[in-house]
């Protein structure tokens, strides 16, 4: 199964296709979706979709793993922006026929790290690992998109495994 990472961001997108199969992970690629910070929003997200629905399809992706934002008290406003990002990407996404999962901080950490309260070196460095990686992929929106992607491989092995 080809899966498509993304850590959704209004100023950083970060996107990572990985193979899964057999257990096993295998990198294809990654990077980041930059947008212009005094760009107009609508146009911003526009570059963000255009740049996700490009990948997908030269990757030949078949589902993809969102992560989800992490509200606080103080960051209301950038939460609405990347909820903005968010959905945009997953009409984008649904549009071309490629299903989406949304996970949690949480869920990925847990999924690669087994702690849900992993600090970001510990998932970025077992994202190495799983990846077979020499070093940990940069930069930091590129490899939080492959642990979302991970986490999506981990998971709906599960599910079939469960429904079996």
């Amino acid at each position: 199964m080809r899966i498509l990472g993304i850590d959704p961001g209004l100023a950083d997108c970060g996107w990572g296709v990985v193979d899964f199969q057999s257990q096993r992970y295998q990198p294809v690629s990654y990077g980041v979706i930059k947008t212009p910070a005094g760009e107009d929003m609508q146009k911003r997200i526009l570059l963000i979709t255009d740049k996700i629905q490009r990948v997908a399809q030269e990757n030949n992706v078949q589902c993809a793993s969102i992560e989800e934002i992490f509200f606080t008290k103080h960051s209301t406003t950038s939460a609405l922006n990347v909820s903005k990002v968010i959905g945009a990407i997953m009409c984008e996404l649904g549009r071309i026929g490629i299903p989406c999962r949304l996970f949690s901080p949480l869920q990925i950490k847990s999924c690669i790290t087994g702690y849900g309260n992993a600090e970001k070196v510990q998932v970025q460095e077992m994202v190495r690992i799983l990846l077979g990686l020499e070093k940990i992929p940069k930069p930091d929106h590129a490899a939080d998109a492959l642990s979302a992607a991970i986490c999506l491989g981990n998971n709906g092995s599960t599910e079939a495994k469960l429904r079996v």
